[in-house]
């Protein structure tokens, strides 16, 4: 048995078993997923109905670190698909500043992204939303049936608890297919749209990249960077600061990762690139937003400053193919929201060979143990 062509008894020396385990098992994870979504979807339905019905809800996407990002990758495409108020506020925000967030007199539904759900910020804002907020809603998103967000939920008529598959508690110190999962979990229940269209291209475009690019983030991943900046437009943005921070924690912050927008990044960060630089540009499939993409993917090949430029993308028109490039099949016609789930691979995949190119065990990168 092997996990992104390793044989498991070498993953197990070097320890990276559960994090090439829990990557490569994202699209079976989702198909799981998604049957749980549809037999809890008369309960979900009856939850959330009456309060998505209130012309003035609003929706506050929380979490901590990783968690927090799925909110920011999704908050964009929900903004427009739903057609209501929708924030995404870190946990971490929402603690520090309870009354700075907070409307008392809003009717608000908190959603919670929480891999173990034990974190405590994730905790306490659900708690201080009680307290601050009148008329106070939560929808906790989790994969641990003991955390306590979960039990929570449980005993409260206000909330209702989405449970995911237990493999997707990842066993690995960096979430890898929790973070897809909960993301999934969130674009069904609060989307109006169907989902078993996106599910199919997510699905298929991610296994593609695991069969198919493996090897070549492997090789780019020997190359020997010191700096790597993510970019992405939009709910990509979100992406890209997700992928950085991916890239630190396998890495143990050997490895300088930064995430911006391209458009943000003209505006000084730029200024990092050196020839030690790998820069990734997640390609949007919205046409308007790709202009700007390419525009900025075109202008830091010109410059000839990176030590290399990579594209991500979905289509290969445009200046996509005038450099190095992976290209995500079956996903030529998708939105940006189902281009996250296969980009996300994509970056996880590299971030695992960085750590094995540095001698790091990816399960437990940490090499000071804190």
């Amino acid at each position: 048995m092997t996990y992104l062509d390793i044989e498991n008894s070498e993953l197990e020396k070097i320890g990276g078993f559960w994090t090439a385990k829990e990557i490569e098992q994202q699209p079976d994870a989702w198909q799981k997923r998604d049957e749980i979504l549809k037999a809890d979807a008369d309960s979900l339905s009856a939850f959330l109905g009456p309060i998505l019905s209130k012309p003035d809800v609003r929706i506050i996407l929380t979490g901590a670190g990783t968690s927090a990002f799925i909110g920011q990758c999704i908050q964009p495409y929900l903004l427009q698909a739903m057609g209501q108020r929708v924030e995404a506020i870190a946990t971490t925000d929402l603690v520090s500043g309870p009354t700075t967030y907070f409307q008392r007199d809003v009717p608000t539904l908190v959603v919670s992204f929480g891999r173990s759900g034990n974190s405590p910020e994730s905790v306490a804002a659900v708690e201080l939303s009680e307290k601050c907020v009148s008329e106070c809603y939560q929808l906790v998103i989790t994969c641990n049936k003991d955390g306590e967000l979960y039990e929570r939920s449980m005993r409260q008529d206000n909330s209702h608890a989405i449970l995911l598959p237990p493999e997707t508690h990842d066993q690995s110190f960096a979430m890898t297919s929790s973070f897809s999962s909960m993301m999934y979990a969130a674009l069904a229940v609060l989307s109006s749209e169907d989902q078993s269209s996106r599910l199919d291209v997510i699905t298929k475009a991610a296994t593609s990249v695991i069969d198919q690019h493996n090897d070549s983030l492997k090789h780019l991943a020997g190359k020997g960077f010191e700096r790597v900046v993510y970019l992405g437009s939009n709910g990509h943005a979100g992406l890209a600061r997700e992928a950085a921070l991916k890239l630190l924690e396998l890495t143990d912050g050997k490895i300088v990762a930064l995430f911006d927008s391209p458009l943000g990044f003209r505006h000084g960060p730029k200024t990092i690139v050196n020839d030690k630089t790998l820069v990734v540009v997640f390609v949007s499939n919205y046409p308007y937003t790709r202009q700007y993409d390419l525009d900025l993917l075109a202008e830091i090949r010109t410059d000839g400053e990176a030590g290399h430029v990579l594209a991500i993308a979905a289509k290969p028109d445009g200046n996509v193919v005038d450099g190095d490039f992976v290209l995500i099949e079956d996903a030529h016609g998708a939105d940006d929201a189902a281009l996250l789930f296969p980009y996300s691979v994509c970056a996880q995949i590299f971030a695992f060979h960085c750590a094995l190119e540095m001698g790091n065990w990816p399960d437990t990168p940490s090499a000071s143990g804190t």
